[in-house]
């Protein structure tokens, strides 16, 4: 336990140190639990480009053209691509989370099976949709 001293006349609990990030080793559930939480921030950043190209196309076509040629821009496409991984990895992270609301995969096996799957079905499913968009389109 650690001793807190409040200053000059108080008196100092006896009380644990809360554990944080800096105590903790690593681990890749923990990270994919860290990672759920940035790509549902991304997904919110996401969603407001995938408004502007909307808004865009119902604009007319000046402003279509300018969305289109961000969107086909290199910047545009690496950004398309984080977009694509982040809403399959989240959505991944939601079918594990709804695994563990059900009881399973709670053992460490299957919570490292579970965080595995996750990392890498959002990076194959992401593959997948962009592959299957440059042969398509």
């Amino acid at each position: 336990m650690a001793e807190i001293n409040l200053g000059p006349g108080r008196v100092g609990n006896q009380r644990p140190l809360s554990p944080h990030l800096l105590i903790y080793r690593p681990m890749l559930t923990m990270m994919m639990s860290i990672v759920h939480r940035i790509t549902g921030a991304a997904l919110y950043l996401g969603t407001l480009l995938l408004a502007w190209y909307l808004i865009a196309a119902a604009s007319g076509p000046e402003a279509f053209a300018t969305a289109s040629i961000f969107f086909n821009s290199i910047l545009g496409k690496l950004i398309l691509l984080g977009f694509t991984w982040a809403l399959f990895h989240h959505f991944l992270g939601g079918v594990r989370h709804m695994i563990w609301d059900a009881g399973y995969g709670f053992d460490a096996a299957g919570r490292e099976f579970l965080a595995q799957a996750t990392l890498i079905g959002g990076i194959l499913l992401t593959l997948f949709v962009w592959i299957l968009a440059y042969f398509i389109g």
